[in-house]
């Protein structure tokens, strides 16, 4: 998905621009990190406190250059209002948030209104078209005959949650100022993989089958997430 999204940065701005970028929450900073690695300067969102710490000491061990360009505020995500003034980002990440918020709209519509006019919006979202595909791949009948009819579902970590369908997203997005312009598949094959398995020794050729199921129908509609990109008109 890195991948993904660095093509879309570099085929909307300038070659070299220092981007400003939001990513909500960041999680451990992951992204956060190796976007101000690229030279952006990038403000990370996050309400875990938990996660916060694990963030900052990941930055305390970059050097100061990388440090200078990273901010981190604790807060939530669908208060963007209340930390930053509208328009101040060209970048505006949302990755693994929305299947935790059960009324995703407004805070869609926040994140749109801190994009500076082209701006991208760049959403991670479990796939609601696709729910049946893990229980059925895995011989769970009786959970993928249950997963047609909803977009709730218990992820990995026990804990219930909800799922995104593109079709609704790319309205949504298209109310807000912000219309799809690109989106993707990711883990299409190996959504199944356990947790704690190794890294295969051809993991280049599984990457790049991946890569490019993601990016074809009708292999990307099935994948368990999407990764979908709109722009601020």
């Amino acid at each position: 998905m890195a991948r993904q999204l660095d093509e879309q940065i570099a085929g909307r701005f300038p070659v070299g621009q220092r981007l400003r970028v939001l990513d909500v929450g960041m999680g451990q900073g992951t992204q956060a990190l190796r976007l101000a690695r690229a030279g952006h300067q990038v403000t990370g969102l996050e309400q875990d406190g938990r996660m916060l710490a694990v963030a900052r000491e990941a930055l305390a061990a970059e050097p100061e250059g990388i440090q200078g360009r990273v901010r981190f505020v604790e807060g939530d995500g669908r208060e963007t209002g209340v930390h930053f003034l509208p328009g101040s980002f060209d970048v505006v990440l949302c990755h693994g948030v929305l299947m935790y918020v059960e009324e995703p709209d407004p805070l869609l519509a926040g994140l749109a209104r801190m994009l500076a006019p082209g701006g991208l919006l760049s959403l991670l979202v479990r796939n609601a078209d696709a729910l049946a595909m893990r229980p059925g791949l895995s011989g769970d009948w009786a959970g993928a005959v249950g997963a047609f009819d909803t977009v709730s579902y218990t992820n990995r970590l026990g804990l219930d949650v909800r799922a995104d369908r593109l079709g609704t997203l790319t309205a949504t997005l298209a109310g807000i100022g912000a219309p799809l312009g690109t989106w993707y598949g990711v883990r299409v094959f190996t959504d199944t993989a356990a947790d704690e398995a190794t890294v295969p020794p051809d993991v280049e050729t599984l990457l790049a089958a991946e890569e490019r199921a993601g990016r074809t129908d009708p292999y990307r509609q099935v994948a368990a997430l999407l990764h979908l990109c709109g722009v601020r008109g």
